[in-house]
């Protein structure tokens, strides 16, 4: 009987039992399989996905050759299993066997997946000092290798050395810029294949489109689907979603929905896309929505579906629909999902439940550095700097290393105390670590400096940043507006305009803040009305920054008026906290009075809008209603926050409050403040009280 034909007749999973029923029939035969035939019987058990059995029998085997150990380094980096594949790599080479083009590809992917750059360099230099021989291959697989363990500059080194890169070495090495973030990068490396006359299959068109949805290039995403269409690329599953990701995350949606259906059972990755580029829009019902219809149509959410549908609570505030979903994860198990928790201790942070998401972080099972800064960057937002700082330290205990975004939070901390000493310090050890061209980082230097005032320094950042996104000039825009230099902000924002940069709703929070800084009235309106111009339509933050520039010019009246002239806009408490401020410096005290009612209507609890509306009362004599407000205030037991100042002195931060004597340095603060009261007087001061 042959029993290597019949082996090679089982191929699949369904057919393992046949397979084994044969290797029975051989073992009972008596006969005394060759070197060939142990060969054939690990191919089999590898092929129907029996990876032990065919361990089992590859150690049984009283001789082996290079087809025995390529065999089964391929199938455990094929399966996933790169420790295996590594460690049977090296007991082969122990062994005295020279590894062929196969085997080093096996080896070399399993390197790619386990992101060991020093052990896949280690084999990069054993295949220069023994093949001289190059091979596509091997070569595609070390640029690969060195994309994903995040080594451009070695990646395209070794496709320097490639004498005709095929479709393949120009898909990989785009694929290997935009894994390490370099999207630009990859951008301009697709253009040299297009020149180069290389067809782009659909995996480099699938990424490249990843890479115009991350840097909102829409008119070249457009032009790459052309292209997709003209030359006959296969648009599948990875196509589609690249598509769909891209006109969503550029804003337009209804292309998004166009290029969704043209397909007539769309993927769940799609689906995915579809969704994540709703949230990421601010459409969060329209994501959930889509939710619905997903489960609607039989499909089963898998767990990069459920991490994206949670970020459309976070905008929408419908905590009670993430509580339930959260509970649904749970249920299905994909909790043990690390990104998944990461996720859900998003969410719960972003809807100021840092307990919730403090217990999230003590279930899961493993953390990683997104976990970390997950956690602390939800702090930071919520101003618990220091619990913030606690967490940071904890995260280094544990071995985590900080990285981009790591820095990213610490800066943010440093903007909001402000501690520009401390952010100084962290400034140098980020041009260190070579983290400062980065936009992450770059864009939080700008912001920590500009929340600090040190506006110059931020605008030389600024402008020896090669890599500004929309995010780095928002930070300038708004740097400027939030320091009262209109002009300043107004300039960077025709600059980037003059750039071809899309401004977004962030955008115009800064210029709409600068027009009132600056008493432009009617050019703020301009810019108001010119948001439409982006598809952007008007929020609550635009109307608040509009009804401030009414009441600077101390036309209170106008901005009331603007405020009912928006029916689709629903006016939050700092809509009319705005307008309470405007009305109280231009003594307009019945229409201020009427903005601070608003305020209790909206939050009964809020102290500061209870105390104004106090002092208008006294402004109109209405001593009764003054009565009133004191002991609704007095039986809500609602009192002002403290207001606390402090100071950075030789690497302590001391804190002061009203009424609080604190001993400093054997010294008693009140009675420093005195003596320094005293000289003031003896100088001529007069407070402005007193005049």
């Amino acid at each position: 009987m042959n029993f290597t034909h019949l082996l090679r007749s089982f191929t699949n999973t369904s057919s393992a039992p046949k397979g084994r029923a044969v290797h029975a029939m051989l073992i009972t035969s008596g006969f005394s399989p060759d070197v060939y035939t142990y060969n054939h019987l690990i191919t089999m058990y590898c092929k129907t996905n029996r990876i032990k059995d065919a361990r089992l029998v590859f150690d049984k085997m009283p001789q082996r050759n290079l087809i025995s150990w390529t065999t089964l380094i391929s199938s455990y980096s094929h399966t996933g299993m790169a420790v295996d594949a590594l460690q049977c790599f090296r007991s082969m080479v122990i062994d005295g066997f020279v590894p062929n083009h196969y085997t080093y590809v096996s080896a070399l992917s399993a390197c790619a997946n386990l992101g060991v750059l020093i052990t896949g360099k280690e084999i990069h230099a054993r295949i220069i000092r023994f093949d001289e021989k190059s091979n596509s291959f091997v070569e595609n697989s070390l640029v690969n290798f060195y994309g994903k363990c995040g080594k451009l500059a070695n990646a395209m080194s070794v496709f320097d050395e490639i004498v005709d890169p095929n479709e393949v070495s120009w898909t990989s090495l785009i694929s290997c810029a935009c894994q390490c973030g370099q999207n630009l990068e990859g951008l301009k490396i697709f253009s040299k294949s297009h020149k180069s006359a290389v067809k782009i299959n659909e995996f480099a068109c699938a990424t490249v489109l990843g890479a115009c949805a991350t840097e909102e290039k829409l008119e070249l995403g457009m032009q790459i689907h052309s292209y997709t269409i003209k030359y006959g690329t296969l648009i599948d599953q990875f196509v589609i979603t690249g598509l769909v990701n891209l006109y969503a995350k550029c804003g337009q949606l209804d292309m998004a929905l166009t290029a969704f259906h043209e397909v007539n059972n769309p993927h769940l990755t799609t689906w995915t896309a579809l969704i994540g580029g709703c949230v990421q829009q601010g459409k969060g019902k329209e994501a959930t929505n889509l939710f619905f219809k997903l489960h609607h149509y039989g499909h089963k959410p898998n767990e990069r579906t459920f991490a994206t549908i949670l970020g459309a609570f976070i905008d929408t505030n419908e905590i009670k629909i993430g509580t339930q979903l959260h509970s649904l994860i749970t249920k299905l198990g994909y909790i043990s999902f690390t990104f998944v928790g990461n996720s859900l201790i998003d969410f719960y942070s972003k809807n100021a439940l840092l307990q919730e998401s403090l217990n999230i972080f003590q279930e899961m099972t493993q953390h990683d550095v997104v976990t970390w800064n997950t956690l602390i960057s939800g702090h930071v937002n919520l101003n618990c700097h220091e619990e913030a700082v606690r967490l940071l330290r904890d995260m280094l205990f544990n071995g985590f290393e900080l990285n981009l975004y790591s820095y990213s939070s610490i800066l943010n901390i440093c903007g909001d105390l402000p501690a520009v000493e401390w952010g100084k310090q962290t400034h140098g050890c980020i041009m260190r670590l070579g983290f400062d061209s980065n936009v992450v980082v770059g864009t939080a230097l700008i912001d920590m400096y500009a929340k600090c005032g040190r506006l110059s320094n931020a605008r030389v950042i600024f402008d020896n940043f090669n890599s500004k996104n929309i995010v780095s000039w928002n930070t300038m825009v708004n740097g400027y507006a939030q320091h009262g230099q209109g002009k300043e902000s107004l300039e960077i924002y025709y600059e980037m305009l003059k750039y071809g940069i899309r401004p977004n709703s962030v955008t115009f929070i800064g210029v709409l803040s600068a027009c009132a800084h600056s008493g432009l009235l009617e050019e703020g309106l301009h810019h108001f009305r010119s948001m439409k111009n982006y598809g952007i339509a008007p929020r609550t933050d635009h109307l608040a920054c509009m009804v401030n520039l009414f009441s600077r010019k101390g036309q209170t009246k106008l901005a009331l008026d603007f405020i009912n002239s928006f029916d689709g806009i629903k006016p939050d408490k700092v809509v009319w906290r705005c307008l309470l401020s405007g009305c109280k410096v231009n003594k307009d005290f019945d229409l201020g009075k009427y903005a601070a009612e608003k305020i209790i209507s909206i939050d009964p609890d809020d102290v500061s809008a209870h105390i104004m509306l106090s002092n208008i009362y006294g402004e109109l004599n209405m001593w009764h209603e003054i009565a009133k407000v004191r002991k609704v205030m007095k039986d809500k037991v609602l009192k002002k926050d403290t207001g606390y100042s402090w100071i950075e002195l030789k690497s302590k931060t001391y804190l002061f409050s009203s009424g609080q004597d604190e001993i400093f340095e054997g010294e008693c603060v009140s009675e420093v403040l005195n003596v320094l009261n005293e000289h003031l007087f003896d100088e001529g001061y007069v407070p402005g009280g007193m005049i």
